[in-house]
Order: C-alpha cells, then structure tokens, then sequence
C-alpha cells in the first residue's frame, strides 16, 4: 500500500485503538462518542427499571414488588432518565461531535476543558448512584425537602452527584458559547448558521446561566442535612416552598436545555430531507434564543397548589402561555417547510415527523396545566406525567433517535439497515402512544401520579400503558442490536448519504485525523439552499448518496 492510500485510510476512528488514546483523547469526535457510549447505559438503565414500574402497575396490589421498593424504583429510574440522561445527552454527544463540524472549526475551543467535562460527568454519576451502597433513594427527581432528608442518608450522595455534575453542564455551555463565537469558518455568518448550531447556542446559555441554581440548591440540602441547619425543613425553622422556588427556577430552564436541541436536530432533518430551506429561518433560529430567555421566567407555573399569591400564579399563567409562541412559530414554520419541500422518508425523517406529532400533543397539554382552573384539577395527576414524558421522551428522546441515526454514518462509517430502522421507528411511535396517551384519561379521571395501588376503575388504562410500555422497550432494543450490527456487518457509508448541505457532510467519511478540514472551508451559501445546488441531485448513486458540493468548502485564501 502507497503511502497516500494509507494516509487516506488513516481516520479518527483507527489512527491509535489502545484504551490509552481513548480515555486522554482531545478530539471532540471521540469524546462525543464517550458519551454516547455513557448515556446510552444510563438510558439502558433508567429503561430497564420504567418496565418494572410499569410491570408493577399492571394489576392492583402488589405485582412483583411491594411499595418501598416501588418508590426506589421510580426515583432511581427519575433521577438516571433526567440528570443523567436526558440534561446531558443531546448536547454532550452530538454537540460535541458535530457543533465543530458545522462551524468548520478543528475543534471545540478548550479540547482539554471538554475531556474534563467528560469525567467530571462521569464522576458525578458515579457519586450519585454510589448512594445505592448507602441505603434507600428515595423522594423523587424533585428532591423534595423535607421528606427527601428523612429516608437516610442516601440523599447527601444524590445531591452531591447531582452538585458535580452541573459542573460538567456548565463547562460544556461555556465552551460551545466560546466555540461558536470564535471558531466560525469564513462566510460562516450568523445567517447561515444551521439551526442545530442556534439550538446548542441557545441551550448553552442556559447550561451556564441556570445550572449554578441547581448547584446550591443541592449543597444547601446537603448541610441541612449534615449539619440540621433550619433551610427548607420546618421541623428546623426552615420553608419547604423556598426549596420549590430554588428547584423550579432551574428546573423549568432545564427542560429547554432537554428539548432546545432537539428543536435544532429537528430543524436539519426536516430541511435535510424535504430539500428545501427551512422556511422562516430568522424566526426559527431566534426562537431559540427567545424559548432561552422565557424559560427563566414561567418557574413559578409548577407552584400555582403551593400557597403563592392569586397575582403571582396569574403573572406565570400568562407568561406560560407566551412561551408557547416562539415554539408554536418553530411547529409551523417546520410544517409549512414540508408543504413546499420534497420529501424523503428515510428512518431520521421518520423520527422528524414523530416529533412533530408527539412533541405537539406535549407542548399543547403543556399550555392546558399553565391555565389556573384547569391546574388545580390535574396537579400531581397522571396527566402531568404523561404530559412531561411527551415533551421530554416525545420529544427529547425521538429527535435524539432521528439524529442517531442521521449522524451514525458519519460518527462511525457504516450505514445500518434501513429496512429495521423503520420498523423500530414503527415500533417506537406507536408503543411510546400507547404507554402514555392512557395516563392523560387516567389523570383527568383523578388518578394520582407516583402512586403504588390504584383503584380498579383505572386498571384498564393501566395495562394499556404497561402493555404499550413492552411494545416500546421491544423497538429500543432493536435499535440497539441493529444499530451494533453495523458496526461489524454494515456497508461502508459514502460521504453524504443524505444529500446534506452542511459542512460535516463535504468530507469523508469516517472523518479524518487529527482535524477535520485538510484547508480551512469558506462558506458561500446557507445550510439548506438546496434551489442553488440542483446538480447534486441528478446524478446521485444506486445508494441514494450524492456527492459533496465543492462550493461549500474551499481553501481559505
């Protein structure tokens, strides 16, 4: 072999496999995939314990565990899905990996800050389920004080790893923050931005701004109770509703640092696969930042049963419903896009147009509990259950499936068989509605969440739910195993096998190594111009790929 060919075959993937390179690696390629590697666990294990929660419920009584390991169950299983999971993952994984891409920068602009990010999430992971060792975790993902202070002391160690791994969220904001402003190619304008860039932008403004209050809210739960410091514990002369305020400022925020990158990932699929310019892109980018910037503000919304005043639940009620505006714009720009587009229904675009359907029925439900009346009826009801995992795995969850698939060629080089990912897609839709479209007629009937027994009368809307939750893990798991296959069975994938416009697309496949452009790229047109590139089209292989356009990257001059 030449010594060009080798060179050629030499990619980030194989330049150096020992364990060393891996674990010391400063390329955002592989720490992208470090991550997907870690949250992929944490999901496989949050999963594997919502289908014993849900095996438990399908009958009343006591099914295959009794009440306090019940409520361990949904707690453990509440604390991986949301800290461990669904915080980290969109933006860790593909921010990583593809953020640098799209901006045609060699890399993040702290590599050695963003390998730290890394571990410090894995240490508080770590120190987190370490409590697991210690005794019971119980209480919730809220925490609530002051019963999360009385089942033991298991909950120092949750709060501690919850406490180091906000730290790894606002390192990697601040670097993404840095990374975008900096690290832009030439003719890479705020205009020609593709709208994942403008989603993580957006999402690290809130990592950095938001996740500080989650830091204290911790270490202040921790020393009260360490040291019996009267803070939210009546008992001690403390106020439980100041913990609400503290954890809800956050915690409203976080669900757009869940949810504001699937909005991007959305955004490239549609237009991807509709081959046409996302319409109304200027209102679409800046809705993120306006969704940011409104999410400090409707906290209060999650409160209106908690004694706050009739003038305060009235000021988030109708902020709650002014938030709805800059994501109803998102919905029908992304509509009006596939009316005027083209559409291709591969598995990602499949994932996009569930998004659509699940995500909707969540933001809507979501607008219904931000109405006073309507709240009072249905506060800490299933509804509310079904309502936050249609917004967080209805939407979070699928679109990070549609862009697992859309990047996987190009994070690994193989191409997995397309027939089972739209079974598995098949499977995913219909048994995620099945699993939770029930909870919103159990929650409306008066069915309250978090419960262990139930009333008979709720028992055929709960072995719906648990029936569909089966059909679910079935299409997860087969993800997985095709999705590994590739890995070792699948064909080569081409450069672009969508037929992109973005930058990550204009190279080879795997990427190489050590950067990712050999010249500097100049971009001279925006992500989803697809009217001014028709000739990659006409020519496109038996694959369905198509060739790169050279016009998007050219040596810098």
């Amino acid at each position: 072999m030449s010594a060009t060919a080798q060179d050629a075959s030499i990619n980030f993937l194989n330049y150096d496999k020992s364990l060393k390179s891996w674990l010391f690696t400063k390329d955002h390629k592989r720490i992208g995939l470090m991550y997907l590697v870690a949250v992929s666990i944490a999901f496989l294990a949050g999963g594997i314990l919502a289908l014993l929660v849900r095996l438990e419920l399908l009958g009343p009584g006591e099914t295959i565990m009794g009440p306090d390991q019940y409520n361990q169950s949904f707690t453990l299983h509440a604390v991986l899905m949301v800290f461990a999971f669904i915080i980290p993952a969109v933006p860790a994984v593909f921010g990583n990996f593809v953020l640098p891409l799209q901006l045609g920068a060699k890399d993040v602009a702290f590599p050695k800050l963003n390998l730290a990010s890394f571990y410090i999430y894995l240490i508080g992971v770590v120190i987190a389920m370490s409590a697991l060792l210690v005794g019971r975790i119980d209480g919730g993902w809220t925490f609530y004080a002051p019963y999360s202070e009385r089942v033991g002391d298991s909950i120092l160690y949750v709060t501690t790893g919850v406490f180091v791994m906000g730290f790894s969220s606002i390192l990697t904001g601040l670097n993404f923050i840095v990374t975008v402003h900096k690290m832009r190619a030439p003719g890479l304008t705020w205009n020609r931005l593709p709208l994942f860039v403008w989603s993580i932008y957006a999402t690290a403004i809130v990592q950095v701004l938001a996740t500080p209050v989650i830091g204290i809210t911790m270490v202040l739960l921790f020393l009260e109770r360490f040291l019996s410091i009267g803070i939210f514990d009546p008992a001690l002369g403390g106020d439980p509703v100041l913990f609400q305020h503290f954890f809800w400022f956050y915690s409203h925020p976080a669900v757009y640092i869940m949810i504001l990158p699937a909005f991007g990932i959305v955004s490239d699929l549609i237009g991807t696969f509709s081959r046409h310019r996302v319409s109304g892109y200027l209102f679409v980018a800046l809705s993120s930042v306006a969704i940011a910037f409104l999410g400090f503000l409707v906290w209060g919304h999650h409160m209106f049963v908690s004694g706050q005043s009739a003038t305060s639940s009235i000021v988030f009620s109708l902020l709650t419903y002014l938030i709805g505006i800059p994501t109803g714009v998102k919905v029908l720009n992304w509509v009006t896009t596939l009316y005027k587009g083209s559409i291709s229904y591969k598995t990602p675009m499949l994932y996009a147009l569930m998004f659509l359907f699940t995500f909707s029925i969540g933001g809507f439900t979501g607008v219904m509990v931000g109405v006073l009346g309507i709240d009072i009826h249905l506060h800490d009801t299933y509804f509310v259950v079904a309502h936050f995992h249609y917004v967080m795995m209805g939407g979070s969850v699928i679109a990070g499936l549609g862009a697992l698939h859309y990047w996987w060629p190009k994070m690994t080089g193989r191409m997995y068989n397309e027939r089972l990912g739209k079974i598995a897609a098949t499977l995913v839709f219909f048994g995620f509605n099945l699993t939770f479209f029930p909870q919103f007629i159990m929650g409306s009937r008066g069915m309250p969440r978090r419960y262990y027994d139930y009333l008979p009368e709720f028992q055929q809307m709960h072995q719906l739910s648990t029936y569909g939750s089966w059909v679910l893990g079935v299409g997860l798991f087969m993800i997985l195993g095709y999705l590994l296959m590739s890995l070792k069975t699948g064909k080569k994938a081409p450069s672009n096998p969508w037929g992109a416009l973005t930058l990550e697309w204009t190279h080879t496949t795997p990427l190489p190594h050590p950067h990712n452009f050999t010249q500097t790229p100049v971009v001279v047109r925006g992500p989803y111009d697809y009217h001014l590139v028709p000739e990659m089209f006409e020519n496109a292989a038996e694959d369905g790929s198509v060739k790169s356009v050279h016009d998007v990257s050219q040596p810098a001059s």
